[in-house]
């Protein structure tokens, strides 16, 4: 049975629409008019015990709709949904001990308090026994580098050692799910990258479920295989990432590195740059470096044009970045 599962799980919210001015207000209190907006729509899918997923969407399509409903912070207007077994929004004990939601923008940590004393006392919440808490605390501050710290007041540590602090109180019980909401945003690269580190340590080692949202293609690129993308609110992809890349990446970047300052045609001894236009998209240019943007099916031929008519030291091949692979998927999405 998969750890998750929905099934066309709709979220649907009513707002007010007041009209202006005095005769507005009192129309209101004899016919009020509302507007709906869908925050997810027949959203359905299933994750097994052990992946790791990136849920995927620009601001507004559904995702932190979509985990609030998984964890049980929200009803939801229609369909359904197991997660471990249980229906999130039942709220059952069983369940809560089970799960743990982590929202890179709300703090969980005492702000005035050591850290410690703030684990100290989901400790006691979750009824964990202390040489047991001493053991997990122990390893995860270790792993995430933040021994020292355990015992500085939250409000001083750096954004970075606090998300950590906050990746420890999220896992102190040991669940089975974990979903987490922009972990990263904010971090300066070496905390982030320390971040993606634990998480995809922690994953293969405990085959803990993890949703994972970031707006930080890195994040995904390295610890989510599978990605799912939710836009107004509806999924239109469901798959391995490497799919995404070879569907919507159909150029691939080149980057030329020559022996001294290439010289355009003609006799002149100063004589211009040549135009390397003509073989692709001029991504990046500096006097013995270019960088092209070439379809996939021409890169050869183009590494061979190159060649015959420059002095090259270096030649390199890379994907499109991620990020401008999601955007094309967006950007081909009807609904956009």
């Amino acid at each position: 049975m998969p750890a998750i599962e929905t099934r066309n799980l709709t979220k649907v919210y009513r707002t007010y629409r007041k009209e202006a001015g005095l005769r507005g207000a009192i129309k209101g209190l004899v016919r009020r008019r509302y507007d709906e907006t869908r925050a997810a729509s027949d959203v359905t899918f299933s994750i097994e015990e052990g992946e790791f997923v990136g849920f995927l969407g620009p601001n507004g399509a559904g995702k932190t709709t979509v985990l609030k409903m998984l964890s049980g912070l929200l009803n939801p207007t229609s369909g359904e949904c197991r997660v471990l077994g249980y229906t999130p929004w039942e709220r059952r004990d069983e369940f809560k001990r089970q799960f743990s939601l982590l929202l890179g923008q709300k703090n969980s940590l005492w702000w005035d308090l050591p850290a410690r004393e703030s684990l100290e006392l989901n400790r006691a919440i979750y009824g964990i026994d202390r040489r047991e808490f001493t053991r997990i605390v122990g390893g995860l501050s270790e792993l995430l580098d933040v021994n020292d710290k355990l015992d500085v007041m939250v409000r001083e540590l750096s954004l970075g050692e606090r998300m950590k602090m906050e990746l420890i109180t999220a896992l102190l019980h040991a669940p089975k799910v974990l979903f987490l909401d922009e972990p990263t945003i904010g971090l300066d690269v070496g905390s982030a990258q320390k971040v993606r580190e634990f998480l995809k340590k922690y994953n293969a080692g405990h085959r803990i479920v993890t949703m994972l949202t970031s707006h930080y293609m890195q994040d995904i690129e390295e610890l989510c295989p599978r990605v799912i993308i939710i836009d107004h609110g509806r999924i239109f992809f469901d798959g391995p990432l490497s799919q995404v890349v070879d569907r919507f990446s159909t150029e691939k970047i080149v980057r030329f590195t020559f022996e001294e300052t290439p010289k355009g045609p003609g006799p002149d001894e100063g004589r211009s740059r040549p135009d390397f236009s003509s073989w692709g998209e001029i991504t990046e240019q500096t006097a013995q470096t270019v960088q092209l943007k070439v379809p996939r099916g021409k890169v050869a031929e183009v590494c061979r044009a190159v060649l015959a008519q420059h002095p090259v030291t270096d030649i390199s091949v890379q994907e499109i970045p991620i990020e401008e692979v999601i955007r094309r998927m967006f950007l081909s999405h009807p609904e956009n």
